[in-house]
């Protein structure tokens, strides 16, 4: 069977976590430091905090702005359920507005609609790798006074005009097994002001500088020395991951017939996290014809997040007809830097004969 995705771990990763376990020194510490020091650098950006997952990132993110009970966040509702939920846990009140049929991103020209006198921040997620249209994004939250949150918990490395996301706003970003590169779980959050810097840093561990001295009423949403460690590797393969991922990309899209490719923006750079195609007619029947030939396949999402009972139970009751039309159309490929020619082409095979 070929996986949708695969976590691809060496020697050196394992070299790496064993010269932790020698030091001793498992809790946060010098490899955090120096893996927050390198992201940073790699965003372009003042300062990176790094959390234990991506959830703990974007609520980390959302607390340091001080937004609470009583605000909204405008968000997609065509994401992991996380996006929508960091919100909730501040006890703010996420909005959704509709999404872009070819990015699958949230529609800018949707956004403004949705803002209210209780509106504090826009949150976008670059979906599955594919940059959102920051520019436009950033106009609409300089013009109301609102703040920017980029969940970029899919997209490492992922650029707009050659500016790395998760520097435009304050970025989010998800180190999970799945995700293009990986500390086993973990996350960690990027911005170029120090006054949110530092509360994020005091939020994510008991809100304490010096150990047992609380300023804040804080969380344990630290990342581990093992996780780092692991991150740092990962981190130098990173660009080597993203190039295979893109060449694979191009070649499916070259070659798949009958169904609809992603699409990359003109000045965006798109880092393929999913390959996610969209079949009008036969989503499911494509999927299980793939499984029959040893291809598995995935699809992010079924149900927007609006749709979710959770939410459902909460009074949502929009009507979002392109995220719903969405989700019943998308079935992610494999993409990861693991394939073979071979895969490849068993890959375009088995889509293709469906339609032959």
């Amino acid at each position: 069977m070929i996986p949708i995705s695969i976590p691809l771990l060496g020697d050196e990763e394992k070299q790496a976590v064993l010269e932790v376990i020698d030091s001793r020194q498992l809790a946060q510490g010098p490899k955090v430091e120096a893996f927050e020091k390198t992201f940073a650098a790699f965003c372009g950006v003042k300062h990176a905090v790094a959390t234990s997952s991506g959830t703990t990132a974007l609520q980390t993110a959302v607390l340091a702005y001080g937004i609470g009970p009583e605000d909204e966040v405008i968000t997609t509702p065509f994401t992991f359920i996380a996006s929508a939920n960091a919100v909730l846990f501040a006890g703010a009140k996420p909005v959704f507005a509709d999404i872009d049929e070819r990015t699958y991103n949230i529609n800018p020209h949707l956004i403004e609609a949705a803002i209210t006198p209780r509106t504090r921040a826009i949150l976008p997620v670059h979906i599955f790798g594919n940059p959102c249209n920051m520019e436009a994004i950033m106009d609409i939250a300089a013009r109301h006074g609102l703040v920017v949150i980029e969940d970029a918990c899919q997209a490492h490395g992922a650029t707009v005009g050659g500016r790395k996301v998760g520097s435009f706003g304050t970025g989010c970003f998800s180190f999970y097994p799945t995700k293009n590169i990986t500390t086993a779980e973990g996350g960690i959050l990027t911005t170029n002001d120090d006054e949110l810097a530092d509360r994020a840093r005091l939020i994510r561990n008991h809100g304490q500088r010096q150990r047992y001295y609380h300023e804040i009423i804080g969380y344990n949403f630290r990342m581990t020395e093992i996780q780092a460690a692991i991150g740092l590797v990962q981190l130098g393969k990173l660009e080597s991951f993203t190039a295979a991922r893109r060449v694979n990309a191009e070649y499916l899209t070259q070659k798949l017939k009958g169904v609809i490719t992603p699409c990359e923006t003109n000045g965006s750079r798109h880092v393929y996290h999913q390959y996610s195609i969209r079949v009008p007619d036969g989503r499911d029947h494509l999927a299980d014809h793939l499984r029959e030939r040893g291809i598995a396949t995935g699809i992010y999402y079924p149900l927007p997040v609006h749709k979710q009972i959770a939410y459902q139970q909460l009074g949502y009751t929009d009507r979002l007809p392109v995220a719903e039309k969405v989700s019943r159309e998308v079935l992610s490929l494999p993409v990861h830097p693991a394939l073979t020619q071979e895969d490849l082409d068993r890959i375009v095979e088995g889509v293709n004969s469906r339609w032959s």
